[in-house]
C-alpha cells in the first residue's frame, strides 16, 4: 500500500482495486474515494475553467472542489463516496473534464 496511509495498529478490510484515470490503484472498501485517491497520490481531482487544480478542501460535501465522474456518473463528491470494488474514477484534472 501507500507510504501515505497508517499501517501499524489498524484494522481494515482486504484491499480492492479501483481504476483512477485508466490507471488501476488499491483502495479499502467503505473508505471515502477522496482518502482512496489523496492515498495514491492524486491531490487535483478537476480543473476550474481558468485551468486551477482542485482537490478535496471541505471533507464533508459542503465545497464541490472535490467532484470527479465515477462509472460515469458526473459531479459525484469523492469526499462523500465510498470505494467498492472496480469503481472506475474520472478526475479530470487532466482539463478535459
Amino acid at each position: 500500500m501507500s507510504a501515505t496511509r497508517i499501517e501499524h495498529g489498524v484494522s481494515r478490510p482486504a484491499p480492492v482495486a479501483i481504476e483512477v484515470d485508466g490507471t488501476p490503484i488499491d483502495a479499502f472498501p467503505g473508505e471515502s474515494l477522496a482518502t482512496a485517491l489523496l492515498a495514491a497520490g492524486v491531490r487535483a481531482f478537476r480543473r476550474t475553467a481558468s485551468g486551477a487544480p482542485r482537490g478535496p478542501f471541505c471533507n464533508m460535501g459542503v465545497c464541490f472542489d472535490c467532484v470527479v465522474t465515477v462509472d460515469g456518473e458526473r459531479e459525484v463528491r469523492a469526499c462523500a463516496a465510498t470505494v467498492r470494488a472496480g469503481m472506475r474514477v474520472e478526475t479530470g484534472a487532466d482539463g478535459a473534464g
